[in-house]
């Protein structure tokens, strides 16, 4: 492989953190970032074009213009699932673009519960028993009849807020009220899947995926698992207070021993391989295994298609090969012989947050980072929702303005800090201390990450 050129499309931290690892493969020259957010906009080799990732044919023909004339071996990386389950991966590589990112009936797998339990079933991936209803009479009356502990799921894509885990019916049947009569999700809550509550400690397994017809054939179809990590969903210290798209990472997560890699290998992972290989699947791209490790072994909750967020902020620092051959490996499909390598150690990555979140919040808001004293503290900022306020009347240097404004925020998750140490108490010492050196108004953040336990709600 000569120098590349690459494109990441998404503007969250997972696609920053994306960004900032195939800048540091030698093997690439420039990473255009579709829309990007404000840490792209400043990271190494990297240049933000600003289009929603909602608009796919203009993404698509960006990325067209934006490729036409590269080197050999150039290609695209989808960050977030709405796009791959609208079928943009497929749109690319109709445009004759070399993608990482499932197809869209892959990508079905997250952009609907329902598909994705009827797939573990199928298959036999071990799994959380399950029901799918459509008409909210009958969901309420399942609810009442288990009359106790259930996860109510809508079937759609809700960024985050379509699972309750219920503790009793009455939550539950509040849950089917607000997704499938008063519609809070929209389309997405028309349909619901009740699901048995399981106990234990949930943890994520992020992996590497290429599946084709063809590479199935030659024996060659592999899905290779990461590091695993566990997030932080609830906003508070001691995973109190509601849920959120995720308030920081831990990796490797502890608990997840060799003996419950080698069940979830057996148990998830190969009859998932087996699944995509018999559904005909291109797939090729990420997926994330949301898996609960329980008394009986592991039992999977969930697939996303995509890497996680903000798992994503703890793994990829971790990595101890170039990001971008392995991103070329799975296109190609020579994964079974990529050499896969993890440095000894922990990454923790706390992540900050606007005030009001998850609920309402404001935007807008001014933020300084001080730079020299995040790399002393030996850590990386991963920015997600923030960015560059361009000074009205800026210089222009071709077609793209100097990045020469500010950073302000943008989103309800701001950014994460993420720091490796030999230790998981110093990946949690350097994480913080590098959050020290952040500020903006109304910024609130977890001081628990990576701490045992720290995941575990007390509600049940």
């Amino acid at each position: 492989m000569g120098s590349m050129k690459t494109i990441v499309i998404g503007s969250g931290g997972r696609e920053h953190a994306i960004a900032w690892s195939l800048a540091r493969s030698p093997l690439i020259t420039e990473i255009v970032c579709i829309p990007g957010n404000g840490g792209t906009a400043t990271e190494s080799k990297c240049r933000n074009v600003g289009i929603a990732v909602s608009e796919t044919s203009s993404v698509v023909e960006a990325c067209r213009k934006e490729l036409a004339g590269s080197p050999d071996g150039s290609f695209v990386v989808v960050g977030p699932e709405d796009p791959l389950a609208a079928g943009i991966s497929d749109r690319l590589a109709e445009a004759g673009l070399r993608v990482v990112g499932p197809r869209m009936a892959g990508a079905a797998l997250e952009a609907s519960k329902d598909v994705a339990k009827r797939f573990m079933h199928k298959y036999g991936v071990a799994c959380a028993a399950s029901d799918t209803y459509d008409d909210a009479n009958a969901a309420i009356a399942r609810v009442r009849e288990i009359n106790g502990p259930v996860v109510v799921k809508a079937d759609g894509l809700a960024a985050g807020k379509g699972v309750v885990v219920a503790p009793d019916a009455d939550t539950a049947v509040r849950a089917i009220h607000d997704f499938m009569i008063d519609n809070t999700l929209g389309s997405a809550g028309c349909k619901v899947v009740i699901e048995e509550y399981l106990e234990g400690e949930e943890v994520s397994i992020l992996a590497a995926v290429s599946v084709t017809p063809a590479l199935a054939k030659a024996g060659k179809a592999r899905i290779v698992p990461f590091v695993s990590a566990r997030d932080h969903k609830r906003l508070k210290d001691g995973a109190e207070g509601p849920n959120t798209g995720g308030m920081g990472a831990i990796a490797p997560a502890d608990g997840v021993d060799e003996a419950v890699l080698a069940a979830f290998r057996v148990e998830i992972l190969e009859p998932t391989l087996q699944g995509l290989i018999a559904e005909g699947f291109d797939y090729r791209g990420f997926i994330f295994f949301g898996v609960m490790v329980t008394k009986v072994g592991p039992k999977l909750l969930e697939y996303n298609v995509r890497l996680g967020d903000p798992e994503t902020q703890a793994v990829l620092p971790l990595m101890d090969f170039d990001f971008a051959e392995m991103c070329a490996a799975i296109i190609d499909g020579s994964l079974d012989s990529f050499p896969f390598a993890w440095k000894k150690g922990y990454v923790c990555a706390p992540v900050a947050v606007s005030r009001g979140y998850p609920g309402s919040y404001p935007k807008g808001l001014p933020m300084t980072i001080d730079a020299a004293a995040v790399s002393k503290a030996g850590a990386k900022v991963f920015i997600a929702g923030a960015t560059m306020n361009q000074r009205v009347g800026g210089a222009r240097s071709g077609d793209r303005a100097v990045m020469d404004g500010e950073l302000v925020t943008s989103g309800g998750r701001v950014l994460a800090a993420s720091a490796f140490g030999p230790t998981v108490d110093e990946a949690r010492e350097r994480a913080y201390a590098a959050l020290k050196s952040v500020s903006f108004d109304g910024m609130f953040f977890r001081r628990d990450i990576g701490l045992p336990g720290a995941a575990v709600s007390k509600e049940m």
